[in-house]
């Protein structure tokens, strides 16, 4: 046991030489711009600039591409979180994780005189934790996330029906009640509004697009009822009619959450009755067994 724990941050220390030699090493040319240089063309990246809070998480992307998965790429375009900035969180926790138990425990071993390989385990603990706990809390908040989304969007039907009803087209009340917010969901829209005017098209099938990304039903069904524009149809009595048919539902899922956590809630308040139940019982069983 005492020669694994010398050994073991010694093979510690050895990866993570490694990994900073891994992650520093010079990229290889690609030909086309290599080709373009010769030609005397340079390629210029057409990327935005990443804003102070996601230039570490850019960096990390540019070296270590990543798959992210559908529910993870959903849950940080509902809370408005560009992936940069979201492995800007992770690589900053993975660091903090690494070296708060290293610096603690080095005045802990020199102050104590505690085993040196202690801290560093902890360390390497940490830094995987630190890593994955971005990951571990935005899945925590998925279900929060989505109820959020469908009170975001009635509130956008709302609006849509308001500038519908001030004799606006279905297109303009889109579109101008999706400026009103900077909440996530109405940045989506606008993003989605936006596309569709710069393709020249209408937007009602980026709209379904979007609402079957972001797994969103009720965004779907506004863009069905919008289309009926296109056949001339009044839409302002259906578009009350579907947001209180969608306000209904959504309102019958939180009654329904809610049953479920007072249920959950129902178990924690039998505990303490059982235990001082068992006050009262404990001495006549004793004397029974006793007799």
């Amino acid at each position: 046991m005492t020669s694994a724990l010398v050994v073991l941050p010694g093979m510690v220390l050895v990866a993570g030489v490694l990994l900073i030699v891994a992650a520093f090493r010079p990229e290889h040319v690609r030909l086309d711009d290599a080709l373009a240089a010769l030609g005397g063309e340079a390629r210029h990246e057409s990327g935005p600039t990443p804003e102070p809070g996601e230039r570490l998480g850019a960096w990390w992307l540019r070296r270590r591409p990543v798959a992210v998965t559908k529910t993870t790429r959903r849950a940080l375009e509902l809370k408005g979180r560009s992936l940069p900035r979201h492995y800007s969180l992770k690589v900053t926790g993975a660091l903090a994780g690494f070296v708060t138990p290293l610096a603690l425990g080095a005045l802990a071993t020199f102050g104590l005189g505690l085993d040196a390989s202690v801290p560093l385990v902890v360390s390497v603990v940490g830094a995987v934790v630190g890593f994955l706990l971005p990951d571990l809390l935005l899945r925590g908040q998925a279900e929060h996330l989505s109820s959020d989304a469908t009170e975001s969007l009635l509130t956008y039907f709302d609006l849509v029906t308001v500038e519908r009803m001030a004799n606006q087209s279905a297109t303009q009340s889109l579109h101008a009640a999706a400026a009103i917010s900077d909440n996530a969901v109405f940045a989506q829209l606008r993003g989605a509004l936006d596309r569709a005017r710069l393709e020249q098209r209408m937007p009602f099938a980026e709209l379904k697009a979007l609402g079957q990304r972001l797994e969103l039903p009720a965004l779907v069904d506004l863009a069905d009822v919008m289309r009926l524009d296109e056949s001339g149809a009044a839409l302002s009595n259906t578009l009350r009619a579907r947001v209180k048919e969608l306000r209904d539902a959504h309102l019958t899922d939180l009654k329904m959450t809610a049953t479920r956590i007072s249920e959950r809630m129902t178990v924690f308040m039998v505990i303490p009755s059982l235990l001082f139940g068992l006050l009262f019982l404990a001495p006549p069983i004793l004397r029974l067994i006793q007799s």
